[in-house]
């Protein structure tokens, strides 16, 4: 009986304590905490892609601490000692800049989370009982201000504000948290990723001397390494280097804003069974079973305990297992399990559902067919989508476009594929504002508006620059002579007779006529003298005979073609007379022809530059006799011009690939048209290749070098073959000719900056 009592007395007082305990939990509870319950949450879709949020509540709202991300893009809301009494926890939108709305409850407090297609401004307000939070179309913008209830996100204020502090911690999770404190409130702060961590602007915050500086946080077992804070412009910057894998976050209250850096969370992919994976990698921590026909479902259990997740188990799964496994990984000895008992499984979070893979494949194709009815069922929703960079009727082309699977025919009309609409979408396009309009429920908008992001960008440039460097040179050397020898004396009659030959206009005819003149006269002289002394007449006065005129005559005329200079020697005897004329030419040439076309075209477009001259000619056909002007003229053009054609592609790893056709023509000279007229003769340089560079590297891509030498000897036989004396007797001429041509090509990716 003492015992019992003992017990009886022991329960009383244990009751006692609850009680107490329960007194003293609820006096620590602040007052007016759980007074408030979301009742209701609702959307309204508004014209220009806007939405407005209306939460309801069974009294006054409280107050909302609203806070955002930028990657993902959403918006926060949290509300402290509110709790949920919704039917439904998640809106899927679909509009504007909102893709869902997500309702969660922990701890006596309730967060909204409004996912994003991009960046939105958004606004709070309170009507009544209800808080309204109005989303914008999606601007790019992360600032937002509030009419009631959320001064952290006011406008700023024209005070100056200043940084008062700047700290670090690390919180329960490894993540790294930089916490800034200002002067007062309404710091407008941008947070965007960098290379290497994420950088913070404080756009009107100044920063005392004695904050900039670099904090070293590596001790704190985060992914953050440093903080370094410096001054910039009116307000300061702050970069934040991380290492690893992270996901970035912030959120502001008040007069501080907290930028949290936390690991990426990896997810597990190991043992996952029916996954297609051909060598899976098995994480989980090694576990040894040893059992002999053990129940199927307890073999599950022991799993679940090893490795801390939920495994529900299908009514089907039944049946028993013998393992023998021994230092295996949890997972692996799950893979063993499903593969031996033709089992599958899906994963949500750290619940596992396992059950035989015909029953997931039913339960897969029901949820298939819900999806579709639900779809069908959808209330239709139209939205504008604007095209900032491309065309709006090429992206609604690739949006109705059907799949290459389809294409084929020989399907029922209703089947018939419609892109990414689905059997109800429609979509069309507005030409002069470039905007999309898209007619379908709401789940398709959000996958089209996703599309639509990540197709409508601005597409790279490209800088050709080209060279094409054309060099000549040229050597001419040419010797000749001009040598001539000549002779002539008196016989006993008194008349000059030529002894030598020469050669030349003036040379041996004219030197034989104005001797045989000469002796005329004298013959004729002598005849008179002769008859006067026969007849005892007197003579005639004689005649004074012509002076001989010597032409200097030539035996060799071998002379240079254009001399730059000649040098000559005449020797006049008695009865001879010596000519000798040395000529001579050299002629030396360089030049150099830099053509440097350039270009500006987008990735893939192809772009054409030339320049140069468009010649004219004139031919004649049905021309009689070959007579020009007969027939019928026509006049032609032929391009002799500079031309650059490029199609350049950006690879993915930042190079180009480059089509080119390179060409440089020039005016040769003419030839006549047997018709009449002439013809233009062209030279032409040409490339036509394609080629992988690297960014900003100059490539040769082609060149061509000719070398031209000629060497040509005009001489009198035998005597022009004489050692030293044979070059009275010969003309040499020597030629050299060199060209080159070369063609240089440098892409240059062009910066977003610089577009």
């Amino acid at each position: 009986m003492t015992t019992q009592a003992n017990r009886k007395n022991a329960r009383a007082w244990c009751a006692r304590m609850a009680a107490l305990l329960a007194v003293l939990l609820l006096a620590a509870v602040p007052a007016g905490a759980m007074a408030t319950t979301l009742k209701d949450m609702s959307y309204q879709a508004l014209p220009g892609g806007k939405v407005d949020l209306t939460l309801t509540f069974d009294g006054a709202p409280p107050q909302p601490k609203v806070f955002t991300t930028t990657d993902p893009a959403r918006i926060a809301v949290d509300l402290d000692g509110t709790a949920l009494d919704l039917a439904k926890r998640r809106l899927d939108i679909g509009s504007g800049a909102t893709s869902s709305v997500t309702a969660v409850s922990a701890g006596g407090r309730t967060r909204i989370v409004v996912d994003l297609f991009e960046a939105a401004n958004y606004t709070t307000r309170v009507e009544g009982n209800k808080l309204i939070v109005a989303i914008g179309s999606g601007n790019g913008s992360a600032l937002a201000s509030s009419a009631v209830g959320n001064p952290s996100k006011a406008l700023p204020s024209t005070s100056t504000l200043a940084i008062a502090g700047i700290d670090f911690q690390r919180s329960k999770d490894g993540a790294g948290e930089v916490i800034i404190r200002f002067s007062g409130s309404g710091a407008n702060v941008d947070m965007h990723r960098s290379s290497g961590g994420v950088t913070v602007d404080f756009g009107n915050a100044s920063l005392p001397p004695k904050l900039a500086q670099r904090l070293d946080v590596n001790d704190f077992a985060t992914p953050v390494s440093s903080v370094t804070t410096r001054p910039q412009g009116d307000g300061a910057r702050m970069e934040i280097a991380a290492r690893g894998a992270f996901e970035p976050s912030a959120y502001q209250t008040g007069d501080k804003y907290v930028v949290e850096i936390a690991p990426k969370q990896q997810q597990q992919t190991g043992g996952v069974i029916g996954s297609g994976m051909s060598a899976p990698k098995y994480t989980g921590a090694r576990v040894t079973f040893n059992f002999q026909d053990i129940p199927t479902r307890s073999a599950l259990q022991l799993i679940a305990d090893v490795s801390n997740l939920n495994i529900v188990a299908s009514d089907s799964v039944g049946g028993s297992i013998t393992l023998r496994l021994v230092n295996v990984p949890w997972d692996q000895a799950l893979a063993v399990i499903m593969r031996a008992k033709s089992l599958g499984m899906q994963r949500d979070g750290n619940v596992i559902w396992v059950a035989p893979q015909t029953e997931l494949a039913a339960y897969e194709q029901a949820r298939a067919e819900t999806r579709q009815r639900a779809e069908e069922a959808a209330p239709l929703v139209t939205d504008f989508i604007p095209i900032s960079y491309g065309k709006a009727s090429t992206i609604a082309q690739l949006l109705t476009q059907k799949s290459l699977q389809n294409t084929a025919g020989g399907g029922a009309a209703g089947n018939v594929n419609r892109g990414f609409l689905s059997s109800r979408g429609s979509v069309t396009y507005d030409d002069r504002t470039n905007t999309l309009i898209v007619s379908d429920i709401p789940e398709k908008i959000r996958q089209i508006r996703a599309l639509v992001a990540q197709l409508d960008k601005p597409v790279k440039q490209v800088l050709i620059e080209s060279r094409i460097v054309i060099a000549t040179d040229n050597f001419t050397r040419e010797l000749g002579a001009k040598f001539g020898a000549s002779g002539f004396f008196t016989n006993p009659s008194g008349q000059l007779v030529s002894t030598g030959a020469t050669i030349g206009t003036n040379g041996t005819t004219g030197l034989i006529n104005s001797i045989n003149a000469q002796n005329q006269v004298i013959a004729q002289n002598n005849l008179n003298q002769q008859y006067a002394a026969q007849t005892g007449g007197t003579a005639p006065q004689p005649t004074l005979p012509p002076a001989i005129t010597f032409p200097g005559g030539l035996n060799v005329n071998l002379p240079a073609s254009t001399p730059a200079g000649s040098l000559g020697l005449a020797i006049l005897g008695s009865n001879y007379l010596l000519d000798l004329e040395l000529s001579a030419a050299q002629t030396e040439g360089k030049s150099e022809t830099i053509s440097s076309p350039r270009v500006i075209t987008a990735n893939q477009q192809p772009a054409i530059i030339k320049q140069g001259t468009e010649i004219g000619y004139v031919t004649y056909q049905n021309a009689l006799g070959g007579a020009a002007g007969a027939g019928t003229a026509t006049v032609q053009f032929k391009d002799a011009v500079l031309e650059l054609k490029v199609t350049p592609t950006i690879t993915a790893d930042g190079r180009v690939y480059l089509a080119l056709d390179v060409k440089k023509d020039a005016l040769a000279g003419f030839i006549n048209n047997p018709g009449g007229g002439q013809v233009p003769q062209i030279d032409t340089r040409q490339i036509q290749t394609g080629v992988l560079v690297d960014n900003g590297q100059t490539v040769v891509l082609g060149g061509i070098y000719e070398v031209t030498k000629g060497n040509t000897v005009t001489k009198v036989p035998l005597l022009g073959d004489i050692p030293g004396l044979g070059m009275l007797f010969r003309n040499t001429n020597r030629n050299n000719t060199k060209a080159e041509l070369l063609i240089f090509v440098t892409p240059r990716i062009l910066n977003e900056s610089l577009k």
